[in-house]
């Protein structure tokens, strides 16, 4: 899907109106890319929890506003979400787009309260290439905000694809100094942070067996994981249930909101409790 189907798409979807957003174009950093918009509920009742949203792009594209939609249907969650911008291919090469990633973290643990956030309480979040920036600053300790991760929600992300076969792969990764190091599936510890890793079953961008792999790694050294998998689901799917207008209203949504509502210590709202029930999705 071309991201400027997702800028169309968020423009045309309802935005969640338990939600709004906060500030725009905050920068973290000092180039242009580095800025991040802050969204969260318009009742609450004291600091909520925090979830960064790392959007996708095969590493080379991307921008902040146009998932709006999914930022404000996790704010309507009760919880603030920030989404950054970052730089990316051709303008930087691996890993700078993971510090990037990590300096947006950074910022957020440092400036959360001035929104109503609670940085003790934070997960990442993210779809596709997003997944995977989320997935490695919280197994990579290098990156240097591991430990401030409480948890991870990773929609269809790649996590085990080395050797890399694809021009995507090859291009963005080819010049690491140690491709197996740049593999999630490699990094796993038992000090991984609970997980909930989806995939669709009908994705030809991004294979199942990444979610797959990292799911079974994690449940070997004794990490938390919850591991969903989704019929007729495509690449896009598992993002496009989470606020948009083409949701299909699956359980994947319930699914995400009810694992936020125990790793961040938030309860859930009785509509994604609703959401919960629908029954496009099964686990293994």
């Amino acid at each position: 899907m071309s991201f400027s189907l997702v800028g169309l798409l968020n423009f045309a979807s309802p935005k969640d109106r338990r939600s709004w957003r906060l500030a725009s174009g905050v920068s973290y950093g000092r180039w242009p890319k580095q800025k991040l918009d802050i969204y969260g509920p318009r009742a609450a009742g004291g600091p909520v929890p925090v979830v960064i949203y790392l959007y996708g792009g095969a590493w080379n594209e991307g921008d902040r506003r146009d998932f709006a939609f999914v930022a404000r249907w996790l704010a309507g969650l009760g919880t603030m979400v920030v989404v950054p911008d970052y730089r990316v291919l051709p303008e930087v090469e691996y890993p700078v787009f993971l510090e990037d990633c990590a300096d947006a973290v950074r910022w957020t643990l440092q400036h959360a309260a001035e929104f109503g956030g609670d940085a003790t309480r934070l997960a990442l979040a993210g779809h596709s290439a997003g997944a995977y920036n989320a997935v490695m600053l919280a197994l990579e300790p290098a990156y240097g905000v591991s430990a401030a991760v409480d948890a991870v929600v990773g929609l269809s992300g790649p996590y085990n694809f080395y050797p890399f076969d694809v021009p995507i792969s090859i291009r963005t990764f080819s010049g690491a100094p140690d491709p197996l190091a740049t593999q999630p599936v490699n990094l796993v510890s038992a000090a991984a942070p609970p997980m909930f890793l989806a995939s669709a079953d009908d994705d030809t961008v991004v294979g199942p067996q990444n979610t797959v792999a990292l799911a079974k790694r994690l449940r070997e050294v004794g990490a938390e994981v919850v591991e969903r998998h989704f019929p007729r689901f495509t690449h896009p799917s598992t993002l496009l249930e989470l606020g948009s207008l083409l949701t299909r209203r699956s359980s994947l949504a319930g699914d995400v909101a009810g694992f936020l509502a125990r790793t961040l210590q938030l309860a859930p709202s009785d509509d994604d409790a609703m959401i919960g029930h629908g029954q496009e999705g099964a686990g293994r």
